[in-house]
């Protein structure tokens, strides 16, 4: 007797996270006809919506692969399955024109060019050889070029390229890796390269495959190239070359920043760094950011790449334009090592538009490989460093991370964090996610404002969420707060004390619950504090609803205030003024001011003219590193730290002692840490002839004893056994290992940062989840 046919059963899947721009519907497709089920599968705002039919066992194996097999750039953060009556339509699986409405899903990064892509582009017998724009399920942009959801060719800016034949058929196709890739495009119909020459600059025009050509030219004859990639336009030109390198950084008003690099491949990488397999496979991986690398001595990099820096800054191609300007096996050699820096003038948003590139680094460019696809969001690339475990520390969260959404540890409600003035990244959140947008950048003009505006605008547009509350910095002068207030309207406004902004976002990162404390080092230059001065060496005991100011460092007139800080050897007077010491003529930071210039800073600081009161660890380092000798004046933000820390990394593997802080109680029961011993002992140094790297290590490991020590006294007093290290401080590699080291053998458990930036572009994260545990309304600072 035959046994009887299993009846069908019919199920609608909704999945949510990482399904679009991925390839997910070509593999929900190949997974439902390898089980031989009917159905369709579609986008819609929410995610992937999923319909099959067929006999129970092959539905069951069909749902249990979907979350198992996922491609490699989707992420499923849910599911919902609802069992529905069957149709008995027996027509086969489809993919069904994407559908609009409520919901929310979540688009990937912008993905390096995959290992196929790269094989296709260099290969001659195929359609793509050396096809610049070169892309498919796997690999390419997305981010950049979405212009709406759900992710359609016509959502991005691809939509103005029709396929040709031959790339519809295998848009088309499910068997084709380019199956509904929707930046899918080839020589015949795809975005087009142009040489833009600069007036004056003897260079000609050129398109296509000329063009890479002569801009790679161009590189090897020592010229300044202007080239697009997929968040904006970088500046390029031979990182060995001493004379580009020096016209570049002049052009560019760099002062002593150092550059980032683009190598061509990782041999060219162990020329100049070293990088362990943890860095090797973050410079490898799909998201390609700069990686901080320890500098080889006697290294091919001319000197003005990273002057005073002990690292250099490397990433590897991740475009097609990228590989192809290195050049191919046959093509005429060029640089295999290229500066690589934001396409801006210092203190501007990079640029994306081809128009205003040309007028905007006019100037800086000998030339502009440019094309015609255009870029919806600006995105720059984003760094990290890796520490020696192995774990990363991302020091700015941009490209191949944005828009990847972040878990937060509880339910906020729908809410917009501007974060600060200085390498702003906005974030918007609600439920149990959060965004955070592209890194902008420092807001000083109007076009960095723009910016703010575009990234907010794409936040909401990509995640559906319109913002209830608007949370911003407390500083009554920021930019960013001033924006705040304008747009809140009438929303709420939740005005979030800095540091206790930093705490919070290292507690978000970690998932700590609600109710929470830890005790919160919060170490950066400058923070509105809560009495008007500013902050910025701070011990907090905190949680999400609030904190208590446990210690600081204690503080110090910080003359000409923000301006101030580009002339350590005067903040050294004033901190050396402070404690109660002379400026004796023999001192560094003393013989660094001019006669008048002294006479000027005495007569301010006895007046007290324009002096806050400022407490910072990062203007404690300025201090000490012109006081050391290091640098007496700065060109950029955070220079004459980065140069101290580069003096004590090589003194760090000797054993060489530590100066020791002073304490005593301040107005409130904070605890002070005081500078004066250690300010005295490294004067004492100084006059024995100590060397600068013994100075300098000496002093970061008094600030890692000093934080050990604070920390156990808090634990004492409150039974905290959790440490943050937050703030821009702790992108230094030798505090942040050196504190990490003393507080785990005391027994503390340690939260670093690893996917949030420690600075002030992880600012946002911790407005938000503050301004989550406030009622509402609430207008009214802490």
């Amino acid at each position: 007797m035959t046994a009887p046919a299993t009846a069908a059963v019919r199920r609608r899947i909704g999945v949510r996270g990482v399904v679009q721009g991925v390839g997910f519907r070509p593999f929900v497709h190949r997974l439902a006809t390898e089980e031989g089920l009917s159905g369709f599968v579609t986008n819609h705002s929410g995610g992937v919506l999923v319909e099959v039919e067929g006999p129970p066992d092959g539905v069951e194996r069909f749902c249990a692969r979907l979350t198992r097999e996922t491609p490699a750039l989707a992420a499923v953060t849910g599911v919902d399955s609802t069992d529905l009556p069957v149709t008995g339509a027996a027509d086969g699986f489809t993919i069904r024109a994407s559908t609009t409405g409520g919901g929310r899903t979540v688009l990937p990064p912008d993905t390096a060019t995959c290992v196929d892509c790269l094989r296709e582009l260099a290969d001659p017998g195929d359609r793509r050889h050396r096809h610049p724009f070169i892309t498919c399920t796997h690999c390419g942009p997305r981010f950049t070029i979405v212009t709406a959801l759900p992710y359609d060719r016509a959502s991005t800016t691809m939509d103005t390229f029709p396929m040709c034949r031959a790339c519809a058929a295998e848009y088309t196709d499910p068997g084709d890796r380019r199956f509904h890739a929707q930046p899918v495009a080839c020589p015949a119909c795809g975005p087009r390269l142009r040489l833009v020459p600069a007036a004056g600059s003897g260079v000609r025009p050129a398109r296509d495959a000329e063009a890479l050509a002569a801009a790679r030219g161009l590189l090897a004859a020592g010229r300044i190239v202007a080239v697009k990639g997929v968040g904006g336009y970088h500046l390029a030109c031979d990182a060995t070359d001493a004379e580009a390198v020096t016209r570049l950084r002049s052009r560019k008003l760099r002062g002593g920043k150092p550059f980032a690099v683009m190598a061509a491949d990782l041999a060219a990488v162990d020329r100049i760094g070293e990088a362990g397999p943890a860095e090797r496979a973050e410079l490898t991986g799909s998201r390609r950011p700069i990686v901080l690398l320890p500098r080889r001595d006697g290294g091919p990099l001319a000197a003005g790449v990273c002057p005073g820096s002990p690292h250099v800054g490397v990433m590897l191609p991740y475009t097609p334009v990228h590989t192809l300007l290195f050049g191919l096996p046959g093509d005429p050699p060029g640089p295999r090592l290229l500066v690589m820096t934001s396409g801006n003038r210092s203190g501007e948003p990079i640029v994306t538009d081809d128009g205003e590139a040309v007028a905007r680094l006019a100037g800086l460019a000998d030339a502009w490989l440019a094309h015609d696809r255009a870029i919806s969001s600006p995105c720059d690339d984003s760094v990290l460093r890796v520490r020696p475990d192995g774990s990363r520390q991302v020091l700015r969260r941009s490209r191949g991370y944005v828009p990847r959404p972040l878990a937060l540890p509880f339910e906020v409600p729908p809410t917009l964090a501007v974060g600060g003035d200085l390498k702003n990244a906005p974030c918007l959140g609600a439920g149990r996610e959060a965004w955070f947008g592209p890194h902008i950048g420092d807001l000083g003009d109007l076009a960095s404002l723009d910016a703010l505006e575009c990234a907010e605008a794409t936040l909401r547009r990509l995640t559906g969420i319109g913002p209830e509350r608007i949370a911003a910095d407390r500083h009554p002068g920021y930019h960013s707060a001033r924006w705040a207030r304008r747009r809140a309207g009438g929303r709420d406004l939740h005005l979030v004390q800095h540091h206790h902004a930093h705490v919070a976002s290292a507690m978000a990162e970690h998932a700590l619950p609600d109710g929470a404390r830890v005790i919160g080092v919060a170490f950066d230059g400058t923070g509105y504090g809560d009495d008007g001065t500013v902050w910025g060496g701070e011990v907090l005991l905190a949680g999400y609803d609030g904190f208590h100011r446990y210690a600081h460092l204690s503080p110090a007139p910080l003359p000409g205030g923000d301006a101030g800080v580009a002339n350590p050897c005067r903040l050294a007077l004033a901190r050396l003024r402070a404690a109660g010491l002379p400026w004796d003529a023999d001192l560094p930071s003393t013989a660094a001011c001019t006669a008048s210039e002294r006479a000027l800073l005495a007569r301010q600081l006895e007046r007290n003219v324009a002096c806050v009161p400022a407490s910072g660890m990062g203007r404690l380092f300025d201090a000490v590193s012109s006081l050391a000798g290091v640098c007496h004046r700065a060109g950029y933000e955070a220079q004459a730290a980065l140069e101290l820390e580069a003096q004590a990394a090589r003194a760090w593997g000797a054993d060489t002692g530590a100066y020791s802080f002073g304490t005593a109680r301040g107005d409130g029961d904070a605890l002070l840490l005081d500078p004066t011993p250690v300010l005295r002992s490294l004067i004492t140094d100084l006059r024995r002839g100590t060397p600068r790297p013994v100075l300098a290590a000496r002093f970061h490991r008094a600030v890692a004893a000093a934080v050990a020590e604070v920390c156990r006294r808090a634990r004492r007093d409150t039974g905290a056994g959790t440490v943050a290290l937050t703030g821009g401080v702790f992108a230094n590699a030798l505090l942040e290992g050196a504190c990490s080291a003393l507080l785990a053998a005391d027994g503390f458990t340690v939260l670093r940062h690893t996917e949030v930036p420690p600075g002030d572009g992880g600012l946002a994260l911790g407005q938000l989840v503050v301004a989550a545990r406030r009622p509402s309304p609430a207008h009214n600072p802490e």
